[in-house]
């Protein structure tokens, strides 16, 4: 129900919005806000600890890297008083309000991929998350392999629907697949044995599982199914925009910025609950912060 409502308030928002046409954005990102004085933001509410919801405040990492992007935008326009305007958004919403100009940019748990990248554009990529499964603890599941005629989950409108597919095929595992609309109604459905697994990127899982009230009746499968990239994503074919947002992205990794803000939200307790996620920065995220890109998967 949350995400139809979301789905029907920026809807609604997208026929208020100055600017916004029903076949797309007719002006630059750039030209709108100058015009509008006004920057909409997207983020996700469950997306633990990219971007999610504590009191009626979104946070998190992805929103704390959005925040520094719209200063560079303000100083771009420069017009430090433009009003940020934050819309919610779901997995299935998202790039039709990047591409309907409901939001100028989105700021979640999105993998670059070059099959979005027909739709929407990204910016450097921000974070490398391994893509894991989470079963009950007294599951005889152990890897992979023991997924055959089994029941997964994953939420609808993700890349990890399919990348599972992928996975299970090229391993001639046979496995009923069922899609939920958000992580949290997915893993409910493991909890309440509606679904023998939950597959989603390790991040997001972790966050989950160490905010749910039945975290300790869950494990993790040690395997991964792949590897997602993250990104800030905007709308397609605007370069002006992805210059000022691969510009403050890149200083923000050659400053040690990024890595700050990674060891907040990974490495430190969190909001609301203090949790510690102990996610340490892998290497290959190391590398991306040394040589930054946006190619995807």
């Amino acid at each position: 129900m949350r995400a139809i409502v979301c789905l029907v308030s920026g809807l609604m928002l997208l026929l208020a919005l100055p600017g916004a046409r029903a076949q797309g954005v007719t002006q630059s990102t750039l030209e709108k806000i100058r015009e509008y004085r006004a920057i909409y933001v997207g983020h996700r509410e469950f997306s633990v600890p990219f971007s999610y919801m504590v009191a009626d405040e979104p946070v998190g990492y992805s929103v704390d890297i959005c925040e520094r992007i719209v200063l560079a935008i303000k100083e771009a326009v420069d017009d430090p008083a433009i009003r940020v305007v934050k819309v919610p958004v779901t997995s299935s919403s998202r790039f039709l309000m990047l591409q309907s100009g409901t939001i100028d940019l989105e700021c979640g748990s999105t993998t670059n991929t070059r099959i979005r990248q027909q739709l929407v554009s990204f910016g450097l990529t921000t974070f490398i998350s391994g893509v894991k499964a989470v079963v009950r603890k007294e599951s005889p599941i152990m890897g992979i392999a023991d997924l055959d005629g089994k029941v997964v989950v994953t939420t609808a409108g993700t890349t990890t629907e399919r990348v599972v597919r992928s996975v299970l095929n090229t391993r001639k595992l046979s496995a009923r697949s069922k899609a939920a609309r958000t992580h949290v109604e997915s893993l409910g459905m493991v909890v309440a044995s509606q679904a023998d697994a939950f597959v989603i990127d390790e991040a997001l899982l972790a966050g989950l599982v160490a905010n749910s009230p039945d975290g300790s009746k869950l494990r993790f499968l040690e395997e991964n199914f792949g590897f997602e990239p993250y990104s800030v994503v905007l709308r397609k074919d605007d370069p002006e925009l992805k210059k000022i947002v691969d510009t403050a992205l890149r200083e923000m990794m050659s400053s040690g910025e990024m890595e700050r803000l990674y060891n907040k939200w990974f490495t430190s307790p969190i909001p609301p609950k203090g949790v510690n996620l102990q996610i340490p920065m892998s290497q290959l995220l190391r590398d991306l912060f040394q040589k930054p890109n946006d190619e995807g998967n």
